[in-house]
């Protein structure tokens, strides 16, 4: 077996992985999000072991382990409650806090209207995306993986030898090749493929709009889109230091600390109407001053201080369907498969997603963790897979 990565950004300057907060969780509300969460624990834990090249440095993730601490308002704490639950069933190490043991512990909270706060004590924390990208690139191409700077624009399906092409009466068709083009070229080279993975993160759903696909076949389409997030730095010098964890705060905000300087990192999720133009990865300095920092100062009064820094943008790849992940394999394109949507967690789920691919694509089954509820049946289906935990 021959793989290609085609990849149109070498520099990886706008992944969504290197612009994100770096965290991994066990928190969550679904069973295959938290069975994800921990394949991806287990295998950061023990990354030389899986990435690690002969003759080659050590791979060091720098992680930090610090568990994330979610607070919830009287009207969510029901939420959080049952999903602690399901995260126990799970085997997830997690502890209940009362606004009174939350201050015992963090004493420089402001626990004014909050009701309940869960706390993870342990595969929680965070790490250098960067480090993790480009020794999973390193791996893969000691193990004889091919890459090519390109995009992909174009396939051609089995669907244009049939009387008429792409006909009504058309059930399923396989890809047969796709057009690679260029960077700023009209040439394209065709590639000959059995097997198309669709791991295109937050263009997963553009990529499926590409010529050459019937549109027949295309229904449901695949709801992922791009969405911008903003992380802003800061720093404080009477923030909570070390004690800091990965805090999701009732309103959404989240902080957590960078480095042990007294630096800190941040950001929140903005209403459905209120979403930026993704258009570019530019940063509205506004949304922190008037919407994030006032939140986390009304959390964490010593942020009131605080002295803003650096800032960025990066992409989810927001499925709007439900803000799941969409895995496996395409119902009426035979031999496509889908890995995207994650809404934001895919760096903590995009170890076990890989993993359950390559089980498709090698045995045509899962065997280390059941992803079929991910699946596109839900989609055709109409029943969404909700997970509260989404930040």
């Amino acid at each position: 077996m021959r793989v290609l990565v085609v990849e149109r950004d070498p520099t990886y300057s706008r992944a969504s992985t290197v612009l994100s907060a770096g965290g991994i969780r066990q928190q969550f509300s679904l069973p295959e999000n938290i069975r994800m969460s921990r394949f991806s624990a287990s295998f950061l834990r023990n990354i030389d072991e899986h990435l690690g090249v002969p003759n080659e440095p050590p791979v060091d993730i720098q992680f930090q382990p610090s568990g994330y601490l979610f607070l919830a308002s009287p009207q969510d704490a029901d939420g959080l409650e049952a999903a602690v639950k399901v995260q126990r069933e799970e085997g997830v190490q997690v502890t209940l806090l009362s606004p009174t043991q939350l201050k015992e512990k963090f004493p420089w909270i402001d626990t004014e209207d909050v009701a309940v706060a869960s706390y993870g004590l342990e595969d929680e924390g965070w790490f250098d995306p960067w480090t993790l990208l480009t020794s999973l690139r390193r791996k893969a191409m000691s193990l004889g993986v091919l890459s090519c700077t390109g995009e992909v624009r174009g396939f051609v399906t089995s669907a244009e030898d049939t009387m008429p092409p792409q006909g009504p009466d058309l059930l399923s068709a396989r890809i047969k090749r796709v057009h690679v083009y260029m960077q700023d070229s009209l040439e394209y080279q065709p590639v000959t493929c059995a097997i198309v993975v669709n791991a295109a993160g937050a263009w997963a759903g553009a990529l499926l709009e590409a010529a050459g696909l019937p549109k027949a076949l295309l229904q449901p389409p695949l709801p992922i889109q791009p969405r911008k997030r903003y992380i802003f730095c800061w720093h404080c010098h009477d923030g909570p230091g070390l004690s800091c964890p990965f805090l999701v705060d009732t309103s959404g905000a989240y902080c957590r600390r960078e480095g042990i300087a007294g630096n800190y990192l941040g950001g929140m999720s903005p209403p459905e109407e209120e979403e930026p133009d993704p258009s570019d990865l530019s940063v509205d300095h506004d949304y922190f001053q008037e919407q994030i920092w006032p939140r986390l100062a009304r959390r964490i009064p010593a942020f009131s201080s605080l002295r803003p820094g650096s800032s960025w943008a990066g992409y989810y790849d927001h499925n709007s369907f439900d803000r799941n992940g969409v895995v496996g394999p395409h119902p009426r394109l035979d031999n496509l498969l889908v890995a995207a949507g994650f809404s934001g967690h895919g760096l903590q789920h995009g170890l076990a997603a890989g993993r359950a691919v390559a089980e498709l694509v090698l045995k045509g089954r899962y065997e280390t963790l059941d992803l079929s509820r991910l699946g596109w049946g839900r989609l055709v289906r109409g029943e969404p897979l909700v997970e509260g935990g989404v930040v």
